[in-house]
This record gives structure tokens, C-alpha cells and sequence, in this order.
């Protein structure tokens, strides 16, 4: 049996816009992994559920309101790192309110799904890419 590791749970989405392209996001100068593109989204707080969880990091990071019923449930990632296991699953979201307008320094891009793999992304985030070419093509 293998010692006990710390488990953290993030969520990301994946914002389609109406020519199916989804949202992903450069993580600045400064953070862990800088550089690396990923889906936007964070860490949960103590007793918030996941849904709630994204539609706050999406207004802070994206300056963009989701309500949970748009929210749905896609796919998951499960990668251990050296010091900790993730788990993070991806929601993708077609409706918002607001102007995507990156707060935190952050590039952000539009993509199709089937080029996703041509941007350097965290470990964690490379398994979400398949299930998301198989939904938008």
C-alpha cells in the first residue's frame, strides 16, 4: 500500500463560442507552469460545490458570468504530480454573460478542438483534449 497523498480538486471549462471553438488560457509569468495554456478555471473553496466554484473563478479570471444549469459535465482528468493527485473535471459551457476580458494578465485564445494538442499544456490538462474532439469535432 502506497503512503497517503494529498488530493486536490479543480474545475476547468471549456467556453465554446457559436463557431465551436473553446476559450484557453496562458498561464502568466509568475505561477506555477507559466507559459503553458489550460482551461480556465480553479480550485475549489472549503464546502463549495464544483459548479459554483467555476462560475466564480470564470468571473475573476474572465470577467464572465455562468449560471450552473449551463455548466455540463464532460469528461475528467486524474494526474498525479510529484507532491500531489489532481482531479479536475471539465465542464464545457456555450452560454455566458459578459465579455471574455482576461483580469489576471493572462492570453487568451480561441481554438478549435482537433488543434488543441499544438499548445504546450500541464500534464493534467492533455487528457481533456480527446473527449472534447469527439464532442466538437
Amino acid at each position: 500500500m502506497s503512503a497517503p497523498v494529498s488530493l486536490l480538486l479543480v474545475v476547468a471549462a471549456a467556453l465554446v463560442d457559436a463557431d465551436n471553438r473553446v476559450l484557453i488560457a496562458q498561464r502568466p509569468e509568475g505561477k506555477q507552469l507559466a507559459g503553458l495554456w489550460e482551461f480556465p478555471g480553479g480550485k475549489l473553496h472549503p464546502g463549495e460545490r464544483p459548479e459554483d466554484a467555476l462560475a466564480r473563478e470564470l468571473e475573476e479570471e474572465l470577467g464572465v458570468r455562468v449560471c450552473a444549469p449551463c455548466l455540463a459535465p464532460l469528461t475528467f482528468a486524474s494526474h498525479a504530480y510529484d507532491d500531489f493527485h489532481l482531479l479536475m473535471p471539465l465542464y464545457v459551457c456555450r452560454k455566458w454573460e459578459g465579455f471574455i476580458s482576461p483580469t489576471e494578465g493572462q492570453a487568451v485564445k480561441w481554438a478549435r478542438a482537433r488543434d488543441l494538442r499544438n499548445y504546450p499544456m500541464p500534464p493534467a490538462d492533455a487528457p481533456l483534449i480527446g473527449p472534447l474532439i469527439d464532442l466538437l469535432g
